[in-house]
């Protein structure tokens, strides 16, 4: 993996974690919305890494030309899907978004959880800061050697 490939990691992750906490931040501000459904972000690793995968990649390089595979890793925000739990009905007659019984679905949103995922996020998104200031000093100090 060369210097550029791993700032491209490091860019992938800063986008991708500030993506999960805005969900996060979303669902939180949405707690106490009727009806709303809370959102969950979807990753994915940007290139094959299963076993099989891995297999593939060695047929084709250490049996073929005698190399070792070189997987670069990343990862991206493939979209959101919808929590399936139900949020609890609460009996409000008259309230605009009322069925025809009086019930009004609240949100599903647990703010514990989503908090947690916020936590996560930060956690990571700091770690993406890590990656790209560790390789900032590695790119330096590979420019002082030649000095």
């Amino acid at each position: 993996m060369g210097i550029i490939d791993t700032f491209e990691v490091g860019r992938q992750g800063l986008g991708v974690h500030s993506k999960r906490i805005q969900v996060a931040a979303r669902n939180i501000a949405n707690l106490d919305t009727p009806n709303y459904v809370r959102k969950i972000p979807v990753l994915n690793a940007t290139e094959d890494i299963s076993f099989a995968g891995l297999l593939n990649t060695m047929k084709e390089d250490v049996f073929g030309i005698g190399t070792i595979p070189f997987i670069s890793g990343g990862v991206r925000f493939t979209g959101l899907v919808e929590d399936p739990t139900v949020g609890e009905k609460i009996y409000r007659p008259g309230h605009p978004d009322a069925d025809e019984e009086g019930y009004v679905r609240m949100s599903n949103v647990n703010p514990m959880v989503d908090m947690a995922d916020a936590v996560l996020a930060q956690r990571a998104y700091e770690a993406s800061l890590g990656v790209m200031a560790i390789a900032k000093t590695m790119s330096t100090r590979a420019l002082q050697i030649g000095d």
